[in-house]
């Protein structure tokens, strides 16, 4: 097996040494001389309302070492910071004073929480663990925005934590000030009586793109909270018990348009509900969240999408209960800042959106009628997450779903079938770091179970499901400049005979391949056991880019009960070189260059993939993002296109892809995306445009059209049995060419009355029109050659798509079901968000989704939105009150 070279591409993170005494050690160095920042207590309570007159705050000494990281590295502020932090038994406390010789240029944008703005603000990085690797941080604008997340593998963020704590700030002639409050309640830390912390701050003046840390991380090295200055001075705190409740109230109306005479939905339902989340701190390190009949309903709908291919569609995570602490069951991912790959996909073990699914049970074709619940009800769900002793990280979740079942008319009889059995979901982690994170050991494994005791769903669904893996890192040298990560994994899956017969044969294994040697189906076999595993090597420093992978996963490996994969029987590795200018020079902020080869072959040795790939990027002196990357693959095998069926090839094809982004600190912000894919075997070419407009601080409209040609001269159609067809093992595979064209648009409005009052509104309109024409089969294997139906003796009726292989043979005709689309898709919701104290919000949410389709497969634009127009829609509004008690 070959492995060729590949790529990477350069993380960077900005972020800057400082001082209060003297200079921080650069990440991995010695500790014996890390700057320290003292904390004060104070015991007579600070008001917050971003104005720093209290008394508090004059007994604190003023930290005002900060250093550019940006635009130039290393150089004095323009702008002076000064920061005290302040304590007391329950919270921490932070004021910032921010100068500015020009107040009325400070920008003070106003969003929702989280929202990326381009405002003037204030960031508190804490390492309150002190392991030197992962934390939180807060941050607040100049007009009141709060933002929050953790932080985890020394440089890597995630903003989807939303900790319970408040900020407040304020514009005056000097500048801008702001107070923050930090229960410790929401922090993770061990219990001492005296603490010394990790601490970092940020400024940044949006008007002259200029970030001002106290502590930062050079352009070309690594490691972001490893560099973090000691917080000393808190002692003999007495933080109270984490205990949180939330419980919630939902009402939920929808109008919609059923079938006439249908039974079961007469085009109206209202659903209460009612529930509740609970966080309870186990210790100041050990935290456990359960909820008992959760809601959760999502505030933004998933996008439309048409998937034509064998995979499964990817969404994301929008449930609070699952995106909270999800970094701890982050897997195969640490120690390295860069995990890329080509033609590689990590399997991710845990995919929350599993728990709580759509039933995966069919219905009769032969009913009238049926209803069936859209989703799974979760019973009770409940995660352990924190860490225990020095560096070990630890996590585990349960969750049980239940029972669900669907309701049938059939031939004047009404009657009820399981759709989804009584399902255990069990996940466990733990990772143990050592030496401030050099080295690392972690174990994960899942388990599902369903209760398939006498249910009609015992051969449609798997009854157990193990999955267990090992991964880890090791830093190769003293200044962490070289990282080897790596991965390795274990699936197990049980079942009856029927049902692992349809596990082999499935879109992820497809064991049937009649020409494949390394696999087969086993139609006895009641289980299915597979491995994974890939290591990487990457350099963490240095202007020189060097990154490299060998990744493997087996014919039988499948996680897909509780985590999500899209392929297996892979061998896959790349290597990959290139260069980064970190410094500012005549023309550009910084630019980077990178060279990549890669290789995919599977467990009989077959070439499925391989190429090489280049990318040139940079940011110019206006702060406009300009990126181009190319790649061409020679031809390879396709041991997929047939979807079971034998061999094909992959003929030589390139691509080409350019992407441009405008200066964002303006009100209109543009930005231009293209790409193409060219082959003998195929074309596919996008247009992606958008516009970013900001009338006023507090609102943005974000429009972003797209346009995708698709021309599939081998697009899969179907599969038809037939013994006479020798050549292609007793089975005639028919793919035609598909003319597809896909115009759609994300249109955004987001509208911040105040910090904790905001409108949102989303809509996406889509229409997908997709012709197939030129029906054939497939000549031989391990080809890209075809028979044409209605030539060299064979006949097609293009009416009725009936197609004979041999005309006046013996050979079956067949009827070939139309694939013609015409699809046709408003989806939109409009979204009012009250937090109308800290923890407690009141959503008021409309929902519309309007969807046609048909086989006319031509693309004519006002036809198409004309009847999207006029379709009926289904809407659906909900209103949601949580009230947060802690």
């Amino acid at each position: 097996m070959q492995t060729l070279l590949v790529l990477l591409t350069l993380f960077q993170t900005s972020h800057d040494v400082a001082s209060v005494v003297q200079a921080a050690p650069r990440a991995g160095g010695s500790e014996s001389k890390r700057v320290q920042v003292t904390a004060v207590r104070h015991a007579g309570g600070i008001g917050l309302d971003g104005r720093l007159d209290e008394a508090a705050w004059l007994s604190a000494p003023p930290i005002s070492g900060f250093v550019q990281s940006d635009p130039v590295q290393g150089a004095a502020p323009t702008e002076r910071t000064e920061v005290r932090v302040v304590f007391d038994d329950d919270a921490l406390y932070v004021g910032a004073r921010m100068y500015d010789s020009a107040p009325d240029s400070i920008v003070a944008r106003l969003g929702r929480r989280d929202a990326q703005l381009e405002s003037d603000y204030f960031t508190l990085y804490i390492d309150p663990y002190l392991d030197r690797r992962s934390g939180f941080y807060f941050s607040i604008t100049a007009a009141g925005t709060l933002a929050d997340g953790v932080l985890m593998n020394d440089e890597w963020n995630d903003d989807t934590w939303d900790g319970i704590w408040q900020g407040k700030a304020s514009i005056d002639e000097e500048g801008w000030t702001a107070e923050l409050r930090i229960p410790y309640s929401q922090l993770r830390f061990y219990r001492r009586e005296q603490y010394v912390w990790g601490i970092n701050f940020q400024r940044f003046i949006a008007r002259k793109n200029e970030r001002d840390y106290l502590v930062y991380t050079p352009r070309n090295e690594s490691g972001f909270v490893s560099r973090f200055v000691d917080l000393v001075g808190i002692s003999q705190i007495r933080p109270r018990r984490q205990v949180e409740i939330m419980p919630y109230v939902t009402t939920r109306a929808e109008y919609t348009h059923p079938d006439v005479n249908d039974p079961f939905n007469d085009g109206s339902s209202y659903v209460p509900g009612v529930g509740a989340d609970f966080k309870v701190g186990l210790s100041s390190n050990l935290t456990l969240d359960a909820t008992i009949n959760p809601d959760f309903g999502q505030v933004e709908v998933d996008p439309a999408v048409v998937n034509l291919s064998d995979f499964e569609t990817f969404f994301e995570e929008r449930r609070p209960f699952f995106i909270e602490g999800a970094s701890v069951f982050n897997f195969g991912r640490g120690g390295s800042r860069s995990n890329w790959g080509f033609n590689w996909g990590n399997p991710d073990l845990f995919y929350t959106r599993r728990v709580g699914r759509a039933p995966q049970g069919g219905m009769p074709d032969e009913a009238e009628f049926t209803d069936r619940p859209d989703v799974t009800r979760i019973l009770g769900a409940a995660k352990v997450t924190g860490k225990l002793g020095r560096g070990l990280s630890v996590g585990t979740v349960h969750a049980v779903t239940a029972r669900e079942s669907g309701q049938v008319t059939e031939a004047g009889r009404d009657y009820s079938l399981e759709v989804e059995p009584l399902t255990y979901y069990g996940v466990f982690r733990g990772l143990k770091e050592v030496q401030e994170g050099r080295r690392a050991l972690g174990f994960m494994s899942t388990i599902t179970a369903r209760d398939l005791a006498g249910s009609r769903l015992r051969d449609a669904l798997n009854g157990q499901a193990f999955v267990a893996g090992l991964d880890g890192w090791m830093f190769l040298d003293r200044n962490k400049k070289w990282v080897v990560t790596g991965w390795g994994s274990l699936s197990n899956v049980r079942g009856t005979a029927v049902r692992i017969t349809d596990l082999q044969r499935n879109s992820l294994h497809y064991f049937q391949r009649p020409d494949a040697k390394h696999i087969r189906v086993d139609s006895s076999a009641t289980s299915l056991t597979g491995f994974a595993g890939r290591i990487m090597l990457n350099k963490q420093q240095g202007n020189v880019i060097l990154n490299s992978a060998i990744g493997v996963i087996s014919p039988g490996y499948d996680v897909n009960d509780l985590g999500f994969q899209w392929r297996t029987d892979v061998v896959n590795g790349h290597v990959g070189v290139g260069y980064n200018w970190s410094e500012p020079g005549r023309f550009t902020r910084n630019a980077t260059v990178i060279g990549a080869a890669f290789r995919s072959i599977d467990f009989e040795g077959n070439t499925i993939w391989t190429g090489i790939w280049g990318l040139a990027e940079v940011q110019l002196l206006n702060y406009y993002y300009l990126s181009v990357n190319a790649a061409y693959n020679p031809q390879t095998i396709n041991n997929r296109r047939t979807r079971g069926g034998p061999l094909m090839l992959n003929l030589p094809g390139y691509e080409v892809n350019l992407s441009v982004n405008t200066d964002r600190r303006k009100p209109w912000v543009f930005g231009f995306q293209f790409g193409t894919y060219q082959a003998e075997s195929g074309s596919s070419l996008y247009v992606q445009p958008s516009v970013e407009w900001k009338p006023a601080s507090n609102v943005d409209v974000t429009v972003g059209p797209s346009l995708y040609l698709n021309n599939e001269p081998a697009q899969w159609v179907d599969v038809y049995d037939d013994p006479l067809a020798t050549a292609t093992y007793g089975q005639r595979y028919v793919f035609a060419n598909l003319d597809q064209v896909t115009l759609s648009s994300d249109i955004r409005l987001n509208w911040t009355f105040t910090p904790q009052l905001s409108f949102q509104l989303f809509a996406q309109p889509l229409i997908s029109a997709g012709a197939y024409s030129g029906y054939k089969e497939l000549a031989r294997p391990k080809s890209f050659d075809f028979t044409l139906y209605g030539q060299g003796g064979s006949t097609f009726d293009a009416e009725t798509l009936t197609a004979d292989p041999d005309g006046a043979g013996p050979a079956p005709s067949f009827q070939i079901d139309n694939p013609d689309f015409n699809f046709k898709s408003l989806r939109g919701n409009a979204v009012l968000r009250w937090e109308y104290r800290p923890g407690s919000v009141l959503y008021l949410v409309w929902t519309q989704l309007r969807s046609l389709s048909d086989e006319d497969g031509s693309f004519r634009f006002n036809r198409s939105l004309n009847r999207l127009w006029q379709a009926e829609p289904d809407n659906i509004f909900m209103i949601k009150l949580t009230y947060w008690i802690g």
